[in-house]
């Protein structure tokens, strides 16, 4: 510990008679209590400085270090409603936080069983009477599909509305004329 470690304790921050008995994480406010029992209120985000008076003393029970449990160094839980102590469950507004990380888990899931599983793949298309079913592969043209069965190009058309022939994908299924 350093030289002067021994002044940054509450006894020689403190007005004489002062003492910390709390501490809000949300407003960042150190609540103080002086020998009277009026309660105190630091300013936001520091530890010592200028106080504000919240409240007057009281002397009856409802005193804030003997209304609940107290830790050994003075803290105790803050009361939410009177008498009430907070939930030691955890909050509803934690399972918001981490909702958008499982609905994105979710959907690259439910994006690798789609595209891994053979049986959710593209069905064949209904080929007509004289046709049937081909799946294009690398470096196919409509013009070496319809060459071995005695096709035309005009018939493979007819026969898939909408072919782009200079824009054929391997693996796009297709319904391919045959022999009469």
């Amino acid at each position: 510990m350093g030289r002067w470690t021994q002044y940054d304790e509450d006894d020689h921050r403190l007005p004489e008679g002062m003492k910390r008995v709390g501490y809000d994480a949300d407003t960042q406010q150190y609540t103080f209590k002086d020998q009277d029992g009026s309660l105190w209120v630091g300013r936001e985000g520091q530890e010592f400085g200028e106080m504000t008076k919240v409240s007057e003393g009281h002397t009856d029970s409802a005193d804030l270090e003997a209304s609940g449990p107290s830790r050994a160094d003075g803290y105790g839980p803050l009361a939410t409603e009177e008498g009430q102590l907070p939930p030691d469950s955890l909050s509803r507004s934690s399972y918001r936080t981490l909702l958008p990380f499982f609905l994105i888990i979710c959907a690259f899931l439910l994006l690798v069983i789609r595209l891994s599983s053979p049986s959710l793949a593209k069905p064949w298309p209904a080929c007509p009477e004289h046709s049937r079913p081909y799946e294009v592969k690398s470096g196919d043209t409509c013009w070496a599909i319809t060459t071995p069965s005695g096709g035309s190009v005009d018939n493979l058309r007819r026969l898939n509305p909408g072919l782009d022939c200079a824009a054929l994908m391997p693996g796009q299924r297709i319904c391919v004329p045959t022999k009469a």
